[in-house]
């Protein structure tokens, strides 16, 4: 567990970099453009988290697990899953970008109901490639379980991109903030490919050739449930998102955006590490008793870690909106309280689902995020007219209740 805890320090670290950047650039949005700007950003940014997690499908989570399953017996027992990968990679690509750009004006028009900025689309589907290389590094790393590498190299690549941003927005607006949003990934991968381009694993005999079935066939089932978390996640905020804009307005969604997006970067801390540490740790255990030993240990940690953070968000609200937004998002502290209960639930949520990652197990994933995706819509659909606004947070802690709930009653069929 001293582990866990270093590990999440060095990536409390990383994110509390990511949220300063992150913060800096909403804070120039939010002055520029208000709650409006700030709505069209969470939009866009959910387009390109959808995106991105469809071309990183191949090269995130499987990568991790098999890098670490097989790392002690040489690159050359990876190769088969990198290859696997790669390939599944390319495949995607070949498919997304042409389907991105065919389509670029329709999807501007259901995101931002303005078609004049399909630009965005087309620049985000462009640079996918790149942003899959950024990921496919950082999963070769992680499961080799370098964690300082692995801090340090994302230090770098958000400084760098985080730089290149806020120049963006400086110069250019509104229109750079999209802009830079829909690129940000592309850089981050150009800098971990130049970072790692004499790495001993980064020999392309290990990356090109032949592969067998096998293989395939394990990266794309972390595909596919890569995919779908890709699709429904995102895609249920947009719909939320849509929702609340046709029922109370612009305004009042970037009200909510602005609590989403503060909620969005502090789960950051605990995720990454969960990520980075959580997962490959699960991925080395074997039977049923040992994981539910691990889940145990972790909760008794993480809990009251996510827990204290929340509250002190809490307490803090007035501050995080004055600091991160401006006067025209007072009404978001009325939004806090019952999102950040629902933070504390997630990530319990979350740390007994992992073992679906780390075995496999993909039905019960699938299923799963398409069904409890569509219950948030489902529910802020029904509560938003009661509630308003803060039907969504109330939609968000209800869903997340019955996702542990479920994830509990049938947590040994997922994980054997």
């Amino acid at each position: 567990m001293k582990r866990l805890l270093k590990v999440t320090a060095m990536t409390g670290l990383l994110t509390l970099i990511k949220m300063v950047i992150g913060f800096v650039i909403a804070k120039v949005v939010a002055i520029y453009t208000g709650p409006t700007g700030m709505a069209m950003l969470g939009q866009v940014q959910s387009m390109i988290s959808s995106l991105n997690g469809i071309i990183n499908a191949p090269v995130g989570s499987g990568v991790v697990r098999f890098t670490a399953e097989y790392k002690d017996n040489g690159f050359s027992a990876c190769q088969p899953w990198w290859r696997a990968a790669l390939q599944w990679m390319m495949i995607i690509s070949a498919i997304i970008i042409p389907v991105g750009l065919l389509l670029a004006d329709n999807i501007a028009m259901w995101l931002f109901q303005d078609p004049t900025l399909s630009w965005v689309v087309m620049t985000t589907v462009c640079v996918l490639p790149l942003s899959a290389i950024g990921t496919l590094c950082n999963s070769v790393i992680n499961g080799q379980q370098l964690y300082r590498r692995y801090v340090g190299l994302g230090m770098l690549s958000v400084l760098i991109s985080g730089s290149v941003m806020l120049a963006m927005i400086a110069m250019f607006n509104i229109q750079g903030a999209l802009l830079a949003a829909a690129v940000q990934g592309a850089l981050i991968g150009i800098v971990m490919l130049i970072a790692n381009l004499r790495q001993p694993w980064f020999r392309l005999s290990y990356w090109w050739g032949k592969t067998d079935i096998k293989a395939r066939k394990a990266i794309g089932g972390y595909m596919l449930m890569a995919i779908t978390s890709a699709l429904t996640v995102p895609v249920s905020v947009i719909l939320v998102r849509t929702i609340l804009i046709d029922k109370v307005g612009w305004d009042a969604t970037g009200q909510w955006q602005a609590v989403w997006k503060i909620s969005e970067v502090y789960l950051g801390i605990i995720t990454m590490a969960l990520g980075t540490y959580y997962l490959p740790r699960l991925s080395s255990l074997k039977g049923v008793e040992a994981i539910v030993s691990e889940i145990h240990k972790t909760i008794r940690i993480i809990i009251p870690i996510i827990a204290i953070i929340a509250f002190g968000v809490y307490l803090l609200r007035d501050v995080a909106i004055s600091l991160l937004f401006t006067d025209a998002f007072h009404n978001a502290r009325d939004l806090f309280a019952i999102q950040l209960i629902g933070d504390v639930v997630k990530i319990a949520s979350w740390l007994y689902a992992y073992p679906m990652i780390s075995r496999g197990a993909t039905k019960w994933f699938v299923c799963s995020e398409i069904i409890f995706s569509l219950l948030f819509v489902i529910f802020s659909y029904l509560f938003i007219p009661y509630f308003g606004v803060q039907g969504v947070p109330i939609a968000y802690l209800i869903n997340y209740i019955l996702y542990l709930l479920f994830i509990i009653i049938n947590f040994k069929s997922f994980s054997r």
